[in-house]
């Protein structure tokens, strides 16, 4: 039937030697099932009850694992065929070419070509497949295309043309760590004046932002010479007469260089708020929100200030044409007749 052992486990016995049923197993308990268990496989070396008392405390043999295939052996890349170390014999890195590949290549060596095949002799309809992936839509876009140069007949709006002869620059600064309400004077201050001079103000500047201002100038004054060509100067052999223009403002300005940057548009950017702490007393802490801002500018040639201030002069000019009274001109009377003519 059964019987308690030391530790309140009920274990169940039957008229056979093994122990049918242990709910839990203990240090008595591991050792006896395991001692029975080596009774059935008596043919080992060191079986019975002690040696599986050591086995369990020591740890015992461990079973070997099976043998797994070892890894293939990574094959380190070489010199490229156009390296100045590499020896006379080709020196090719980089994954090997597909079977297909070798194939065709060795199909265009067997028919006496060497290399890629020229344009005129590839397969122009899955070459379409890539240039052109939906031809139906291109097709809507050239007649869209000829319908509008239909209408307008070749000619070109003004903001095309005034694209294609002037040039412009657009520059975004970082973030600074300052607010809209510091940065937003020292934008006003450099809107409307050359690149230059602009640059000199903030360099002498007492404000804490003007020295972020002053490097993002810097940095926009150079991408608009290396990107868009601006401030380079005339061609060779072409000079310019000064110019004096008149400003929005009223002021007077005599331009000798038309391809000289200034800034024509200065503007603030709310950025993202930070988070801090400030100590307070009483051990209470408030959270700080320190702001961020950004400055953009917008960069032109003098040229274009000179386009703006002869397009106010003609529509001053036709405006006043317009409220202008004139007397008709006195004219001979050339034929008499019985009615009045007005």
């Amino acid at each position: 039937m059964g019987a308690v052992s030391p530790y309140g486990q009920l274990v169940r016995t039957a008229a056979r030697t093994r122990v049918s049923c242990v709910p839990r197993r203990t240090f008595a308990s591991t050792a006896t099932y395991r001692a029975q268990n080596d009774n059935a496989n008596s043919n080992k070396k060191g079986s019975g009850l002690l040696s599986s008392m050591k086995d369990w405390v020591l740890g015992g043999s461990k079973p070997k694992a099976a043998h797994t295939p070892a890894a293939p052996k990574r094959e380190e890349g070489g010199l490229g065929a156009s390296s100045i170390f590499a020896d006379d014999v080709s020196m090719v890195s980089g994954p090997k070419p597909s079977k297909k590949k070798k194939q065709l290549e060795e199909q265009q060596q067997a028919q006496g070509e060497e290399g890629d095949l020229p344009l005129d002799r590839r397969n122009k309809d899955r070459m379409q497949l890539a240039l052109n992936p939906n031809p139906k839509g291109h097709l809507r876009w050239e007649k869209r295309m000829v319908i509008r140069e239909v209408r307008k007949r070749g000619r070109l709006s003004k903001e095309v043309q005034i694209k294609r002869s002037e040039r412009e620059s657009m520059s975004k600064s970082h973030w600074f760590k300052t607010s809209v309400k510091k940065l937003g004077p020292l934008a006003r201050q450099i809107a409307g004046k050359n690149i230059d001079e602009a640059i000199l103000q903030m360099r002498f500047s007492k404000k804490k932002a003007a020295k972020d201002v002053l490097g993002h100038l810097e940095h926009a004054k150079n991408v608009a010479m290396v990107r868009a060509g601006m401030g380079l100067g005339a061609a060779a052999g072409t000079s310019a007469a000064p110019v004096t223009v008149t400003l929005k403002s009223g002021e007077r300005k005599r331009i000798t260089d038309p391809t000289k940057i200034y800034i024509q548009q200065a503007w603030v950017n709310r950025g993202p708020y930070g988070f801090g702490m400030d100590h307070r007393a009483r051990g209470q802490i408030y959270r700080l929100r320190p702001p961020a801002t950004g400055l953009s500018v917008v960069l032109k040639e003098e040229k274009t200030r000179i386009r703006e201030w002869q397009k106010r002069e003609a529509d001053a000019l036709r405006k006043r044409k317009t409220q202008l009274w004139t007397q008709l001109p006195d004219r001979k009377v050339s034929a008499q007749n019985q009615y009045y003519s007005w």
